[in-house]
């Protein structure tokens, strides 16, 4: 998706040429290529730089992709007619190239008042002491924010919702009767990591966090922003105190995900499916609609509609609890008699 401005300043373009020197990388291609924004390969718009690592063997690339970074072993991937970098790091190089290009905007000098004068708040908003408002934000009608949030340049809040004391919002869009409980973190960056020349670097996240109506999110818990696209959470999702939702994960209507949840980078989840407490999913996953994870389960794989799955690793309910049964039969050698 293209970078929200509301969110990240742009910089200014670079040729490609630039971007070769920025980073120390190998230039293949037109020099003059221009980079104006930044994305996943699989949907990168003309302009906008994409990488590739490893072989990029089965590796989406957009239709209308035009500048990348590869590794050597990725070279051979890039299509005809796209100019390209080749590094022994390719995320690491477009996060250089990333910070080239934009700057989250909650991270450039603030302005004095503690609440913007471009602030656009609603008459009939409520707005506690302490309360930090920037640049561009918008809070709506019958709002309450309570003392010691820190609302960042560009959110947009709707109406009727609750802010609980000391919640921090960046690079979010939220609905109408959305409610934060207190120590809520909303769309700071994820656990992106990459190497680098001197080791494990931070990989800069450029998505949002959109969080749709009637979302409850429980005290302390964090969502962080994507990486390029968006962090999702669906209409009347309840998310306990002291959960984990990581990088572009989506999660569908109405889920539920019970305290101390922990949902790994790019996990999908389906309408009306239940997390139990303490349920830990690895990236990548999929749950298809009205799945329920017994607490505590450490889920691998996708998951079909309607199925319940418990243990770790999590398995089908029945299979789990067969196993659990011969388990406790076995190392029980009065039950075996």
């Amino acid at each position: 998706m293209t970078v929200d401005t509301r969110f990240y300043a742009s910089l200014g373009a670079l040729t490609l040429e630039t971007a070769a020197a920025l980073t120390g990388s190998e230039l293949a291609g037109d020099p003059k290529a221009e980079i104006t924004g930044i994305a996943a390969a699989d949907r990168a718009q003309k302009g906008e730089i994409a990488f590739l690592e490893g072989d990029a063997a089965h590796a989406a690339l957009s239709a209308r992709l035009t500048v990348l970074v590869v590794s050597e072993a990725a070279r051979a991937r890039v299509p005809d007619g796209v100019s390209f970098l080749v590094s022994r790091q390719p995320r690491y190089a477009h996060g250089q190239i990333s910070r080239a290009l934009y700057q989250p905007r909650h991270l450039q000098t603030q302005e004095p008042a503690q609440i913007s004068a471009s602030a656009h708040i609603h008459s009939e908003a409520i707005i506690g002491p302490g309360v930090v408002i920037g640049a561009g934000a918008a809070i709506g009608e019958g709002t309450v924010v309570r003392p010691n949030s820190v609302i960042g340049p560009g959110v947009q809040i709707g109406r009727h919702c609750s802010i609980g004391a000391s919640v921090s919002l960046y690079c979010a869009l939220v609905g109408d009767h959305v409610t934060l409980l207190s120590g809520a973190r909303i769309g700071e960056t994820g656990f992106g990591v990459t190497p680098g020349p001197q080791g494990l670097e931070d990989a800069p996240h450029y998505g949002r966090v959109i969080l749709q109506d009637h979302v409850t999110v429980g005290a302390n818990s964090c969502i962080d922003r994507g990486v390029f696209g968006d962090t999702i959470v669906g209409e009347r999702t309840k998310i306990d105190n002291l959960c984990q939702i990581a990088h572009n994960v989506v999660l569908g209507r109405s889920v539920i995900v019970a305290a101390f949840g922990g949902i790994s980078g790019s996990v999908k989840v389906g309408d009306g499916s239940m997390l139990g407490g303490r349920v830990g999913i690895a990236d990548h996953v999929t749950l298809g609609e009205g799945v329920s994870l017994a607490a505590s389960a450490g889920l691998f794989r996708d998951v079909g509609p309607g199925e319940t799955w418990g243990g770790t690793p999590a398995k089908p309910i029945r299979q789990w609890m067969r196993e659990v049964a011969w388990l406790n039969k076995q190392s029980n050698p009065k039950k075996r008699d």
